[in-house]
């Protein structure tokens, strides 16, 4: 298997980072979704890990698929593309969205299309000033087959993420931000500390809390008031329970800091 994820780890924070900038890294044609898969199950096995900041090597965040790969699809038997798509590029947002520890997507250069939806899979974006983001499947007479439709208007909102998904339009960073698409705009050699900086600041807290904090906002995206409510209590339960929440209370207490081991 080709090294297209490069996954490096400093202290409770993994970076992952796409890294085929020839290609302005592909998430089809290559080796790009069981790599993340692996990486994924590798985070969950490692209860120090945190945060995880993704990012793309090169100028370009992710081209998304493969363009030059897409020719044989028309080729394929029905069946076996939907398998095909159900097997790849499809496990990945399901996968992102069942990570217990949060991800920060640090938008270096092109989003687009899957590259967007990547960038959507995760829970907080913070762009450069060069990245663009474009859900451009229309373009090439497709739809958002990896997830996009779910993702997109629960960011930004159904008339933009319609805009966006029927136009097959770009928009800039600054636009990105105004729509809500990215939380922050930096300049380009900023971009990996401003993500490093958010992610330690919440590598700082209780990470059992962070955990069940990013489990509840998932779900809270699908479900009624009463059940997540419901989920709310038991996962409160389960959160006073912990040694972190007595050392918080402690430390308020004391007027110190908090030490979390989780």
């Amino acid at each position: 298997m080709s090294n297209f994820l490069d996954y490096a780890q400093d202290g409770h924070i993994v970076t992952l980072t796409m890294n085929d900038p020839e290609r302005r890294n592909p998430l089809t044609g290559n080796t790009a979704v069981p790599e993340f898969l692996a990486a994924i199950d590798r985070i969950h096995a490692d209860h120090t890990v945190r945060a995880v900041i993704l990012t793309g090597a090169g100028p370009g965040f992710s081209s998304g698929g493969n363009v030059r790969d897409m020719g044989r699809y028309a080729e394929m038997p029905p069946m076996d593309l939907r398998r095909e798509y159900r097997l790849g590029i499809q496990k990945l947002p399901q996968a992102l969205f069942n990570l217990e520890v949060p991800v920060i997507a640090a938008v270096n250069g092109h989003a687009i299309g899957a590259g967007l939806d990547l960038a959507c899979m995760c829970d907080i974006r913070v762009a450069a000033e060069e990245a663009r983001f474009a859900e451009s499947f229309v373009k090439l007479g497709i739809i958002p087959g990896d997830g996009g439709a779910w993702l997109l208007p629960r960011i930004i909102g159904l008339s933009r993420a319609t805009e966006l998904t029927l136009t097959g339009a770009t928009i800039d960073a600054r636009q990105a931000a105004e729509w809500n698409l990215v939380s922050r705009v930096v300049p380009r050699d900023e971009l990996m500390p401003t993500a490093r900086a958010l992610a330690d600041q919440i590598a700082a807290n209780p990470p059992h809390a962070v955990r069940l904090a990013k489990r509840l906002l998932r779900e809270a995206l699908h479900s009624r008031l009463d059940t997540l409510l419901e989920m709310s209590a038991a996962f409160q339960v389960m959160a006073h329970q912990t040694a972190d929440h007595r050392e918080a209370v402690a430390a308020f207490i004391d007027k110190r800091a908090p030490v979390f081991q989780g």
